[in-house]
């Protein structure tokens, strides 16, 4: 079975890159993402003055990573490590909110609007990078699917035969 132009699966049984279901969790994954960072850089700017608080500090870096997973999710070909960061991103917000307060989660979470709209975004995100992820093809299968592409002078890259094969053609050999 071939890949159809409109992102339906290929031979490997993986759907493109573009294909309609990962294009919304993408763009689901990437705005979750970059609210939760928008939520945690509001938080933390006002704060930065306090030496005794380690948390704005902690959220502006964090918000700037996630801020970087969300661009590259945007941008880089499909990566199960690139979603399993995002969702391990988000998930660490989470559980960073839950190991903060403790038993007292749900009475901080109700009188805080903006912890609201955080973890909201973050299940929501987390849920996203994870359908991504499942429905991503495996690192080797993407690497192999760049291989194939055009190099540098647009003429296609010819395979150098079976995966594992030891024999290196020609061109690459050294007389070392």
């Amino acid at each position: 079975m071939s890949a159809s132009a409109s992102g339906g699966e290929t031979e490997s049984g993986y759907a493109g890159r573009d294909a309609p279901r990962k294009r919304v969790l993408r763009m689901v994954a990437v705005q979750a993402a970059g609210l939760s960072a928008a939520v945690h850089l509001l938080w933390a700017w006002p704060r930065l003055g306090d030496p005794a608080d380690v948390r704005p500090y902690a959220f502006l870096l964090g918000g700037a990573f996630t801020v970087a997973v969300a661009v590259a999710t945007l941008r880089a070909p499909e990566y199960r490590r690139l979603y399993a960061l995002g969702a391990g991103t988000l998930g660490a917000f989470l559980l960073g909110y839950v190991g903060w307060y403790g038993a007292e989660v749900a009475s901080t979470l109700a009188a805080d609007p903006l912890a609201i709209v955080a973890k909201g975004a973050e299940v929501v995100g987390v849920a996203a990078f994870l359908g991504l992820y499942r429905l991503a093809p495996p690192t080797k299968a993407v690497l192999e699917r760049g291989e194939g592409s055009t190099a540098g002078g647009g003429e296609p890259v010819d395979s150098d035969g079976p995966a594992g094969s030891d024999a290196e053609p020609a061109d690459r050999r050294s007389d070392a």
